[in-house]
Order: C-alpha cells, then sequence, then structure tokens
C-alpha cells in the first residue's frame, strides 16, 4: 500500500475502518459503555498548553532513552492490544517486528494469537504482558513460560477482574470467542482483501488461531460457536497475586492499569520496578479518570519506580506532554493496530516514524535537546 497519504496517526484508524470487517475494528476502536472514559483521554492532553522557549540551540537534540538497561530510540512504545494476528496475517509479530527495526519498545498482549516464545524469538527486546491468573501455581508456570522464552520484562494488567460491558461488540458483531453468523461471513466477504489475506492464509498455513498465553496451556479457539468466557478465577484477586508473581519473576516487573496514589504505594511496597498509570484505553471502567490527570500524584509519591503511562497519545506533542508531568515512556495502542491492519509491517514502521518526527520536530520548537528535559515550565494548565 501507498503511504505517501498518511500524515499523522489519525489516519490509519480510517483506512483501518475499510480494511478490517466491523467485529475486528469494534475490537480495536471501542471503549466501554459510553465511552466517556475514552473521549476524557484524549481531552485530558487539550488541558495543557505549551510553551516554547525562543532562541535555544537545539541543533545536537536527540529523543534517545534507557529504560531497565536498554537504550531506546524514542520515549514511546506499543501498548499491549490482543487478536494482532486476526487484523494483519501474523500480526503480532509485524508488530513486534516494527517496534525492533525502530528500536521502540513493544508489549506482546496476553490476549495475543501467536505463542509468546515466537515472538521472541523474532523480536528479543520484546515486553510481555499477562493478565494474571487466578492461583500461585498458574501465576508460576506463566511467568516461568516467559522467562524460558527470554522476556526480561513483564508487564501484569490489574484491571480486568471480570469481564467488560459487552454492548458495543455485541452490536458490531464482535464477541470471544468470535460466533459464526451470516453476518460476520458477509462482513468478511465484503473485506476480501482482509478475508483472503488475513483469515483464510491463516487458516492455510497455521490453523484455527487461539489465545495462545492467557495462561500457560493454550486457550480458546478465536471463532467457536459456543461462547465461553476464558476469564474465571481472576475477581479473587487481590495484592498477594502480585507478591507471588514478585517472587517468582526474576526481571522487571511492571504493573500497568494503576490510576490512584495509594495502589502506586502499595506496588512500590511489593517491590515492583515499573508501573504503567493506564484506563486501559477507556475499555474497562467507563467514567475512570484520565491517567494523564493522576500521572503527576503518582510520579510524586513514587519517585524512585518508573512510571510510565497509556491512553489517549496520538501526537508528538502528547509524548512531550506526559514526560513534562513525569512519565518516562508513553505507551499507544490502538494506532499501531490500526497501522498493522492497514499495512502490515511497513504501516507500524511509518506509524512510528511519524511519531518520531513530531517529537523531534516538537523538541526544536520547544527549545528543548532531550524529551525528559521537559517539565512544569513547559506546560500551563488551562483549566486553572
Amino acid at each position: 500500500m501507498n503511504l505517501s497519504n498518511v500524515h499523522n496517526l489519525l489516519d490509519f484508524e480510517l483506512l483501518a475502518r475499510k480494511a478490517l470487517p466491523r467485529a475486528m475494528f469494534s475490537y480495536i476502536q471501542n471503549g466501554a459503555e459510553d465511552e466517556v472514559s475514552l473521549r476524557r483521554n484524549r481531552n485530558a492532553f487539550d488541558r495543557y498548553g505549551l510553551i516554547p522557549r525562543m532562541l535555544c540551540d537545539v541543533s545536537a537534540r536527540h529523543q534517545r532513552i534507557t529504560l531497565f538497561g536498554h537504550e531506546y530510540a524514542s520515549p514511546f512504545g506499543i501498548s499491549p492490544v490482543g487478536l494482532g494476528a486476526m487484523y494483519s496475517y501474523n500480526g503480532d509479530v509485524r508488530l513486534a517486528q516494527a517496534a525492533a527495526a525502530r528500536n521502540v519498545p513493544y508489549v506482546l498482549s496476553g490476549a495475543s494469537l501467536t505463542r509468546l516464545e515466537t515472538v521472541a524469538q523474532a523480536s528479543p527486546h520484546a515486553w510481555f504482558q499477562a493478565y494474571v491468573p487466578g492461583s500461585r501455581e498458574e501465576i508460576q508456570r506463566l511467568l516461568d513460560r516467559a522467562a524460558k522464552a527470554g522476556y526480561k520484562n513483564l508487564v501484569l494488567t490489574v484491571d480486568l477482574p471480570v469481564s467488560v460491558n459487552p454492548d458495543r461488540y455485541v452490536r458490531n458483531g464482535f464477541s470471544s470467542p468470535l460466533r459464526p453468523s451470516m453476518d460476520l461471513a458477509v462482513q468478511g466477504i465484503t473485506r476480501p482483501r482482509w478475508l483472503f489475506g488475513t483469515f483464510l492464509r491463516t487458516l492455510l498455513t497455521k490453523g484455527m488461531p487461539h489465545l495462545e498465553n492467557w495462561r500457560a496451556d493454550r486457550g480458546n479457539p478465536v471463532l467457536s460457536k459456543k461462547l465461553q468466557k476464558d476469564i474465571k478465577s481472576r475477581d479473587n484477586l487481590d495484592w498477594k497475586h502480585v507478591e507471588a508473581a514478585r517472587s517468582f519473576w526474576q526481571g522487571n516487573l511492571i504493573i500497568k492499569g494503576i490510576l490512584s496514589v495509594q495502589d502506586a504505594v502499595i506496588c512500590r511496597e511489593t517491590g515492583v520496578d515499573g508501573i504503567i498509570v493506564s484506563n486501559h484505553g477507556g475499555r474497562q471502567v467507563d467514567g475512570a479518570v484520565s491517567p494523564l490527570h493522576v500521572l503527576p500524584d503518582i510520579v510524586a509519591a513514587v519517585p524512585d519506580v518508573v512510571v510510565m503511562m497509556d491512553s489517549g497519545m496520538r501526537r508528538g506533542s502528547d509524548v512531550l506532554k506526559a514526560l513534562a508531568l513525569g512519565a518516562r515512556c508513553v505507551f499507544a495502542g490502538r494506532p499501531f493496530n490500526y497501522a498493522v491492519a492497514t499495512a502490515g509491517q511497513a504501516g507500524v514502521m511509518r506509524a512510528i516514524d511519524i511519531l518520531q518526527e513530531e517529537v523531534h520536530r516538537n523538541l526544536a520548537l520547544l527549545g528543548i535537546g532531550h524529551p525528559y528535559d521537559m517539565s512544569w515550565e513547559y506546560l500551563r494548565d488551562l483549566e486553572r
């Protein structure tokens, strides 16, 4: 695909809508319930105005950062999003390889359809995100599997004790697993490039996709007549399960889904290495606070923990605003999955290039030499 007319991350959403069946696009795009949190995440960035400095020599500026001992090219990365192999053939691997080619962090989702071992071979510096199983035994088995595959950074997502409200998914024909229906068949037929290039190609070469990393054992198939949720034994989760994960995991442990100072402090006391402040892209509790709004308080409460964030970032200026508020890295999921759906690995690399160019340009326009030079000095809270 000719990507010369793609000028920002938002352009990929329009192209992905045309490329994907409605059900698949819905899974990426939709938020929970009335999508209040989803809209709030974007609006939060508009709350802060930028204050540039003039006549600063920025000719030597760069955006490289060091995170957990690895130097990355930019202070942003790709969030975990499930079912990547349903948006593009071998989509999880293509996302990981694009991130590796551009040297930015990539987090493989625990709801992915590609074995974590396969992704680790394709991208040795990839991170793995797990949904904490409901027992110590299952936690240890899954974490042992990830460690054996070579992962060094483990992200535990803790904000999904129960299934989210599925009304928007149901309206668009999405369920987990997908149920065969005439509507779903029509969606596929009207998207022949996806039908033949992604779904049927996957069936012919790999067989029916399954949730490969939800637990240590293989999970549900992506397409099934029986709708069986694979989310049992998770509403009993508490901090003892995180403590168990910490005891089992020898690498860097990052907790994703934190929005309160109290939980951030517990993370530090539990011995985690990093926190991703996140409301899951507005996909969990509708009406939840935007991560950007609570980010400064969490950074102040746990200054010795690497604090990152996701949810709502779409522009290079968004990255810099989040860094000014204390984040060490900013993640996004939807735009990169739209990109892989649009043009595979080339699409993801184009999306990364666009964001890197925006960060590089905005560093110059703001008069700073490195993203970590961002601070409150360069912001004005327009709501105060």
